[in-house]
């Protein structure tokens, strides 16, 4: 293990996540639905995170060697929390640097290892600085980007990189020289709308047409679909999901990166924080999307099929958990990265960010001037697909 100072508190890094207690872990903001300073994420929870690594789905093994940042007093106590990891490839990330490290490794450089304080696997937005309830935010979140700086150096690695991070933790990290990189991704903004009829009635009349009949042709050939969450996840039904991930997972990634035994973890650790939306023909299971349930918005998170069906993957994927999303009075629909098929479905550009530590020089002020000119690109398309809505004219305007 690594110790640095800062102030009077110390970073520690610890390998292996399941060290970790879940009471001490579940003290940090967002990552417990007891924490009431910060909206509970799934993906930052004891349970979520522990699972990846005791499945071998994030393990070293994998390229995910575990280096979790604690930030603790001297008498132990833990104050903060910035999940990591020790990379020595760029797969499983969603936010792409494959340009920056062929660019270094031609100059002579060596990119790998390098740090990913991200969650594996998942593109989806949440707290990163994590701050323990009872102490002031801004100061832990300071330290912590200030020491994994100092963890960088002291590794004598290229970078860290935060992915996925919340806008307002973005400030952090730029007063403290990390570069600032966005993206886009497309979410479903519940307006308080009664239900997913009411959803449409808010769109231009062609557009909820075309929905109308979309929904009806998915579930045409005698489909039924099913949620299923809590107790209703038994092995049995995670035995037909994971069918449906292999296989769809096999043909879009070549090796899926998640193993069986995860999914019977958060089976078991978060059962009422998950949501399958299932798709029945004949009996049988023929389609399946996972998503996952926070403090106030629906994460989903991947899908797959043994059965082929027009416009079934829109059906399970996105029409239902706006449904879901409607019915249990969340505020937002994450459906995941990229897919400008989502806009015409009711989902809205919405910019992610990521903060980007390099410690070359040389390197630095390179992938600095690019981020300038992809942020001016990524706020271009933005504002273009934003006028490309399904929604009636003055209905709806981009989110931020």
């Amino acid at each position: 293990m690594t110790d640095e100072s800062s102030d009077e508190l110390s970073i520690r890094i610890e390998r292996s996540f399941t060290a970790i207690s879940p009471e001490r872990w579940s003290r940090l903001s967002g990552a417990s639905k007891t924490c009431d300073s910060v909206t509970y994420n799934p993906f930052v929870s004891h349970a979520f995170l522990s699972s990846l690594e005791e499945s071998g789905s994030a393990t070293a093994q994998t390229g995910w060697l575990g280096h979790h940042m604690l930030l603790e007093t001297d008498k132990g106590e833990l104050v903060g929390a910035l999940p990591g990891y020790l990379k020595n490839h760029s797969q499983g990330e969603y936010v792409f640097d494959h340009g920056w490290a062929d660019a270094f490794e031609r100059a002579g450089g060596s990119y790998y290892p390098k740090l990913q304080c991200s969650i594996p696997f998942t593109p989806a937005t949440g707290p990163r600085l994590l701050v323990a309830q009872g102490f002031a935010r801004l100061p832990i979140q300071n330290a912590m980007a200030e020491s994994l700086k100092e963890v960088v150096r002291r590794l004598d690695i290229s970078s860290a990189h935060i992915t996925f991070v919340p806008e307002d933790e973005m400030p952090v990290f730029e007063t403290d020289g990390y570069l600032h990189r966005t993206d886009k991704q497309f979410h479903f903004i519940n307006e308080g709308y009664a239900n997913h009829d009411a959803f449409l009635e808010t769109l231009a009349s062609r557009k909820r047409k075309a929905l109308r009949k979309e929904r009806r042709t998915a579930v045409e050939n005698g489909i039924t679909i099913d949620w299923l969450t809590g107790k209703d996840l038994t092995e049995k039904t995670w035995d037909q999901f994971f069918a449906f991930y292999m296989d769809t997972g096999g043909r879009k990634w070549g090796r899926p990166y998640l193993t069986r035994k995860f999914y019977s973890l958060i089976g078991e650790r978060m059962a009422d924080d998950i949501l399958l939306v299932m798709a029945k023909r004949d009996g049988r299971y023929i389609a399946g999307a996972i998503n996952f349930i926070g403090g106030d918005t629906l994460y989903g998170r991947h899908w797959g099929c043994i059965e082929d069906h027009p416009f079934l993957h829109f059906e399970v994927c996105y029409h239902q958990a706006i449904d879901f999303a409607l019915e249990k009075g969340l505020k937002k629909v994450e459906a995941g990265a990229q897919g400008e098929h989502k806009l015409a479905r009711g989902y809205l550009p919405v910019t992610t960010h990521s903060a980007h530590y390099i410690a070359h020089a040389g390197l630095r002020r390179a992938v600095a001037d690019y981020l300038e000119r992809e942020r001016e690109d990524v706020e271009y398309m933005n504002e273009m697909l934003a006028e490309h809505t399904p929604f009636r004219k003055g209905e709806r305007l981009q989110e931020d």
